[in-house]
């Protein structure tokens, strides 16, 4: 083994060692920090049953248990430590391998994987040796997530000088986000993002973490401040990317050509195919319908929706006359379709497929309407503009108040329900606000609602450019509220036709014990 090798497992086993006992002594929500990173990678990631993912520095195997159970236990894990003299951790599934390396590649010598996954192992004196091992370690197309600690992160500094102060030096040589990003792009990688993350870290108290756990998604988000922020996530793609054998996510019975799939269409032309290639890839079994809604485009999305219909009968054109408004075209999409379960959804969520999947746990558990929520505890929430989310907690907040109920984010376009739900929805909206419609209502009718994590990180060039403007439709939002108040509590107003089908003071309650 050469020099250079032994100082980069001398360099890993320190830090593996040191995040240890940092979680031991000095993080109290640690496990529930491990969940939330392992929610995160299964959604950045978009995990698939039967990927193979490779844990750097497991440790005590805490994030190694975690991505079992938020993987589903379908997804081939190799857990690594660097620590010599670590023994299997207690308790780690026996499914996982569980690998002790003195050398890199060392035993992964002519392995490859899917994903890769590490907590604080780059230090600027082996971070470049470890990326290019990490790099001859991934398929191609293979994606590496980071977690990091932040430099920049002032009770990190106060910290380490009061470890110098104390003759407890902090041996690790921190990179900040620019030098990671800068490390990354050298190797070779694609897709890099480097992310500030995480807000909610000691000296608070496990109460105050819970407390502030949605001030951190706002922190995360706010230019300037989001550097302080506890954690750098970094993400990588190796070039190219591969196409792999489609993976079939419908696993329930009921759904078999059931579903009718409702998506508005407005100068989508890049992003018509993708969304349903992979909808026929991952729930072809279940698709009675795809209802496509061209809300009067202005490229060639017409054209792309008829070429798919020509070749796939199960596709159902709408072609809309004017005036435009999302809110008309999902309304169109809703009288159209006819299977016994509607899944709504924007057409430039086809990264977003495989979380779909959740939404039919939801309701083949029991559940009349699934929501994807951005404001989970669970959800990865990147690059969102800051003044959508202080007015989404701002609508939301007050919505809870004026409708006493109990709910996160129930205005996002990715919705699974019942056809019954969906036959009596009031829809009104002409615009966005349509979404909060689709999502409040079902409240106010009794019906039961669950939430389901999703991720939402930006919109890139193959996303699409949303239509969406604060300014423009946020007063719609709040008309839909007026209007839920006086029908829930007057019985009155434009949404008087809405049937309550359990009693009122059931409302929310199921809701409340349905969130993930």
């Amino acid at each position: 083994m050469t020099g250079s090798v032994e100082s980069m497992i001398s360099t890993l086993s320190m830090r593996e060692q040191f995040r240890s006992a940092y979680s031991k002594h000095y993080d109290p929500i640690f496990e529930d920090r491990m969940l939330w990173r392992a929610q995160a990678f299964r959604h950045i990631m978009h995990l698939l049953p039967g990927h193979t993912i490779l844990e750097l520095g497991c440790g005590d195997g805490v994030f190694t248990r975690q991505l079992v159970d938020t993987t589903r236990n379908e997804c081939s894990i190799t857990a690594v430590t660097f620590d010599l003299n670590a023994s299997r951790p207690v308790n780690l599934p026996k499914e996982v391998e569980f690998v002790t390396v003195s050398a890199l590649p060392g035993q992964l010598e002519e392995r490859k994987f899917d994903f890769i996954v590490a907590h604080d192992m780059l230090d600027r004196r082996s971070g470049g040796q470890l990326l290019q091992t990490i790099y001859n370690l991934l398929e191609p197309g293979g994606q590496v997530l980071f977690y990091e600690s932040n430099p920049w992160n002032v009770i990190l500094k106060l910290r380490r000088a009061a470890a110098d102060l104390a003759g407890h030096k902090d041996r690790r040589i921190l990179l900040s986000r620019a030098d990671l990003y800068e490390l990354v792009s050298e190797i070779g990688f694609i897709r890099i993002f480097a992310e500030f993350n995480d807000f909610v870290y000691a000296p608070l108290t496990r109460h105050l973490v819970w407390m502030l756990r949605n001030l951190s998604i706002v922190l995360e988000n706010t230019p300037g401040v989001r550097t302080l922020a506890g954690s750098i996530m970094l993400h990588a793609q190796k070039p190219p990317r591969i196409t792999k054998t489609p993976v079939s996510l419908a696993t329930h019975k009921r759904f078999r050509s059931a579903v009718s799939i409702v998506v508005p269409c407005h100068n989508e032309e890049m992003n018509i195919e993708p969304l349903v290639s992979g909808l026929c890839d991952f729930f072809g079994e279940y698709i009675h319908e795809i209802v496509l809604v061209d809300d009067n485009s202005n490229d060639s999305t017409r054209n792309v929706i008829s070429r798919l219909a020509a070749g796939d009968s199960r596709i159902k054109p709408v072609c809309r006359i004017p005036p435009n408004g999302v809110g008309r075209a999902i309304n169109d999409g809703l009288q159209a379709a006819t299977g016994d379960y509607i899944l709504s959804l924007d057409c430039d969520f086809q990264h977003l497929l495989p979380e779909v999947r959740d939404l039919f746990d939801a309701i083949a558990g029991g559940c009349d309407v699934a929501v994807g929520s951005r404001f989970s505890r669970h959800s990865v929430l990147l690059n969102y503009p800051l003044l959508k989310i202080v007015a989404n907690r701002a609508f939301h907040a007050w919505a809870q108040f004026m409708l006493l109920a109990r709910f996160r984010d129930l205005t996002n376009n990715l919705k699974l329900m019942r056809r019954e739900v969906t036959k009596n929805l009031v829809l009104l909206e002409p615009d966005f606000a349509v979404n909060a419609e689709m999502g409040l209502q079902p409240l106010i009718m009794g019906y039961s609602v669950k939430e389901v994590p999703i991720s939402w990180i930006g919109r890139g060039t193959d996303m699409g450019t949303s239509s969406f403007r604060l300014f423009n439709f946020g007063g719609g939002y709040w008309r839909v509220l007026r209007r839920l108040w006086l029908r829930r509590f007057l019985g009155v107003g434009s949404y008087r036709a809405l049937t309550v089908k359990r009693p009122k003071d059931q409302l929310g309650g199921s809701l409340r014990h349905r969130r993930q």
